[in-house]
């Protein structure tokens, strides 16, 4: 198994504890999470240390003496019934991020949200709730997408267990224009971006470490079945260092290369005010107009946004960049001969 087997087994241990009322011996807990794991075996006194590792880290695990011999269950404080006080502010916080949460409605994140939500709601004080109501009107939350994942539930939930057990997934995927296809993924982890989701993860017949990392549109995939297969997320891969130096999330892993783009004095301010990226570089120019710098992979990361400013932005350089954009400037002015 990945490196941080114990922590997998420990939360597989919490997941098990919590659908059930009454406990689980430590041989009833063994044989499922040998089970859902997929182990060949897994030794009581593992277990053991393991159920002992979650007591001292401060979670309520309790074990006692019952017909069936020693149960272990969860206590009450594990069950998160400390009462919390809201003011109606808090409340309108709280219920601002769950609707720009909105784009996971259908997923195991949102029923979360909402359990949590609809739990909040039970609790605060009726006249709380009445301020929350009269006041939540003053800001609105708007340009979320009616988008559902409801279809993809079960592809998420495959998903998610291959990232936290660490195990190979075989998905059926389809890009734009093509057949679907069957591929074996790696996934280290589910990322939300511009309300819809993605995996990133390695292609797992792709042994170059600077291609088989790439990202994977929730919204291409078929099918997911998790496999008896695990991996090894790679030592070298930092993921927010990865996330962070892309401006899309279509990338692969690889170089980072600085585009250097040329925006006229009319079209200044949108790059200043919106920028393309948090790091990028501005140099202002004599003629009012500026000069961008954006770190990106990718030339397909930054040629979209300079299309969206028409003539108003000009790409210096990569030189590749620069005559890519000059190809496709050609082939879209063609179309319009007419």
């Amino acid at each position: 198994m990945a490196r941080n087997e114990q922590l997998i087994r420990q939360h597989k241990i919490l997941q098990i504890l919590e659908r059930v009322r009454y406990g689980k011996t430590l041989q009833e807990l063994q044989a499922d999470i040998v089970e859902e794991l997929g182990l060949k075996s897994l030794h009581t006194r593992t277990l053991r240390r393991d159920l002992e590792a979650l007591q001292l880290a401060g979670i309520d695990v309790d074990v006692h003496d019952s017909g069936r011999g020693k149960v272990w269950k969860l206590g009450p404080r594990a069950k998160s019934t400390t009462k919390i006080s809201f003011t109606a502010t808090e409340l309108i916080a709280l219920s601002m991020g769950r609707q720009l949460m909105h784009p996971l409605a259908g997923t195991p994140f949102w029923m979360g949200i909402e359990s949590f939500w609809n739990k909040v709601k039970e609790e605060i004080p009726s006249s709380v709730l009445t301020h929350y109501e009269k006041f939540r009107k003053t800001l609105r939350v708007l340009g979320v997408p009616a988008k559902s994942y409801e279809k993809q539930h079960g592809i998420i939930k495959t998903l998610n267990r291959g990232v936290m057990e660490h195990r190979v997934v075989e998905i059926t995927y389809q890009t734009p224009g093509n057949s679907p296809k069957v591929r074996r993924i790696e996934p280290y982890t589910v990322a939300l971006f511009q309300s819809s989701l993605y995996i990133i993860a390695a292609a797992n017949e792709i042994e170059d470490p600077d291609t088989r990392v790439r990202t994977w549109k929730l919204d291409r995939f078929h099918k997911a079945t998790i496999l008896d297969e695990w991996f090894k997320e790679p030592a070298d891969l930092d993921l927010d260092e990865f996330i962070g130096n892309t401006m899309q999330m279509f990338v692969r892993r690889g170089k980072v290369a600085n585009y250097k783009i040329k925006v006229a004095a009319d079209a200044a301010a949108w790059v200043t005010e919106d920028p393309l990226h948090a790091e990028q570089k501005i140099k202002p120019l004599k003629d009012g107009s500026i000069e961008l710098t954006v770190p990106a992979v990718h030339d397909l990361e930054i040629i979209p946004r300079v299309l969206c400013m028409g003539s108003s932005a000009e790409i210096i350089a990569p030189k590749a960049a620069r005559r890519l954009m000059g190809e496709i400037v050609k082939e879209m002015a063609g179309k319009y001969d007419d």
